[in-house]
């Protein structure tokens, strides 16, 4: 295989990934030529809503060819487009055979959610400061540790064991992987659901809870009922605004609601938008996202 490595401006990188497909590249990579720099800039956006910016300022695309051959016409063809104007071949070189599964599996390791809770794939060892581990495979479905908002709402329910407290009956809201409904058991909790409209997620869900020998229920939205300690939703802060009645609904009193796939300036839309049923505060915060809880008592809905 051949690699085509490619500079260009940010309004050039459309143009020059449907160009590169056109020419029958494998596969077509976008990243930010000044990642790692101090002028990285962080890009962001949200399932079915534009992004502010479509690529960043200096984007680094990266081509893939099964030959060399192929790669040289599309360097050609490419080079005689006026969009390419502003753009530079930085490369254009052969690919090594590798092994590509296990050259993947090195670039995953141990997660650290807490000095002694861990998650860890199944391909490595288990770290020996490690007391409760969740054995997953990052790639399998959204909800592998290693995005800031999964960290971080392991990191408040193991915060909340540490202290003394118990997680009691669990949802786990839009489960993915499941990663957060087997973290609660592994700490611990009651009768934990976890539900997704993915009947996918459902899947891995059922699948990830049998390799980490934890019991839960696992089905559509609608086989969640009555009251929860511990509600979590990892989503996104547009679908968490508009299920802001039913997750509340959902919590127990005294129970808590946690929150998390928001970035930070989406804190205030948050709280406007569960401000009917209950007082939304931020509790941690990592790499630009925040988690936002809220506490049901006794006899009230608000905090």
């Amino acid at each position: 295989m051949h690699e085509l490595s490619l500079m260009c401006p940010q309004e050039c990188v459309e143009s020059l990934s449907d160009a590169l497909e056109a020419l029958q590249a494998l596969s077509v990579s976008v990243e930010d030529a000044d990642a790692l720099t101090e002028v990285e800039q962080p890009l962001f956006g949200e399932p079915g809503m534009p992004l502010d910016r479509q690529a960043w300022q200096r984007s680094r695309v990266l081509a893939l060819f099964a030959t060399q051959a192929g790669a040289n016409e599309a360097a050609d063809v490419l080079e005689q487009q006026d969009f390419f104007a502003d753009c530079q071949l930085l490369g254009n070189a052969a690919v090594p055979d590798q092994d590509w599964v296990r050259l993947t599996q090195s670039q995953f390791t141990p997660v650290e959610v807490t000095p002694s809770f861990w998650i860890v794939p199944t391909w490595h060892e288990v770290p020996v400061q490690a007391k409760t581990i969740i054995r997953l495979d990052p790639g399998l479905a959204f909800g592998t540790g290693t995005h800031p908002t999964t960290r971080m709402c392991l990191r408040w329910m193991a915060s909340c064991v540490a202290r003394g407290g118990a997680l009691g009956r669990v949802l786990d809201y839009g489960c993915g992987s499941g990663i957060l409904a087997i973290g609660a058991a592994k700490l611990g909790a009651g009768a934990t659901d976890a539900v997704d409209i993915d009947p996918a997620a459902i899947e891995s869900t059922l699948l990830n809870a049998k390799a980490n020998a934890v019991t839960l229920n696992a089905g559509m939205p609608e086989q969640a009922v009555g009251k929860y300690q511990t509600v979590l939703a990892n989503i996104l802060a547009t679908p968490l605004k508009v299920l802001a009645p039913l997750l509340c609904e959902r919590v127990a009193a005294p129970g808590s609601l946690v929150l998390a796939g928001i970035l930070e300036r989406q804190t205030q839309e948050l709280i406007q938008a569960y401000a009917p049923y209950c007082l939304l505060s931020v509790a941690d915060s990592e790499e630009g996202w925040v988690l936002m809880t809220a506490e049901f008592r006794d006899g009230a809905s608000r905090c």
